[in-house]
């Protein structure tokens, strides 16, 4: 039997990483993806033999069409999507330029877009494959952020529609939202500023890459079968608003 075909978007290091190190354990074949291609070798090498790199920028939508191209003449299949790649420019509204504006909807919500119109039919065609899209509790609202919590919101809309259009073709599309992570982005924070994140967390602490690798290990597996259009809050209770 054939591993199945992976593909990690934003993989070079923190949660993607995770995710690819994740799926490689659990027996797929994996294709980390991310503008950083440094980054995203060394990634694939520690990963494992069942690893590959292929450098893309997610928001360009030539780029997008032709890492799937390769990625299905290589492996004549994709099983999973994880679409984790993102980032932020943070400002207050009235200090945000339209330029970042734009490039955090480009990369977190049309990129992933574009990996799924893509990959569709390619799932639908195999009739089976599992989408998970990589949101975030912030989706529900952060000070500071008016790209990257609409970014998000979207992806959990864009979760729930093809939910909806691919379910007859045994192709599951869920999401997984993290909180506090405990990722480099987390760890460059005023110290003050960390203690007071974390101590605004129910359970007093900051998730790991791995716990949301665990989660998205959960939605790919084959097993997992009746489950779509849903979201997996991976975020130690904070979205529940406990701890605020």
């Amino acid at each position: 039997m054939h591993p199945r075909i992976a593909l990690v978007t934003g993989a070079a290091r923190g949660i993607g990483r995770a995710i690819a190190q994740r799926l490689a354990a659990d027996g797929c074949r994996v294709v980390l993806t991310d503008t950083d291609e440094g980054a995203g070798r060394e990634a694939a090498e520690a990963t494992g033999s069942a690893a590959e790199f292929l450098p893309c920028d997610v928001a360009d939508e030539t780029q997008v069409r032709a890492l799937c191209h390769t990625v299905q003449q290589r492996h004549g299949r994709i099983d999973v999507l994880v679409n984790n790649a993102g980032i932020t420019r943070d400002a207050v509204i009235w200090k945000m330029s339209s330029a970042d504006f734009d490039r955090v909807i480009a990369v977190n919500l049309k990129g992933a877009w574009l990996l799924c119109r893509e990959v569709a039919p390619v799932m639908r065609a195999q009739n089976d494959g599992r989408i998970i899209n990589i949101a975030s509790r912030g989706w529900l609202g952060n000070f500071g952020q008016s790209n990257y919590g609409p970014s998000k919101g979207g992806l959990v809309s864009l979760t729930r529609v093809l939910a909806l259009e691919l379910g007859r073709h045994n192709v599951l599309v869920n999401a997984v939202a993290p909180g506090a992570i405990d990722t480099p982005m987390l760890q460059a924070m005023e110290p003050a500023a960390r203690e007071r994140l974390r101590e605004a967390q129910p359970t007093r602490c900051f998730g790991e890459p791995g716990d949301v690798a665990h989660a998205v290990s959960f939605l790919a597996d084959p097993r997992t079968r009746f489950i779509t259009g849903q979201t997996i809050y991976v975020d130690g209770g904070k979205s529940i608003g406990a701890g605020v």
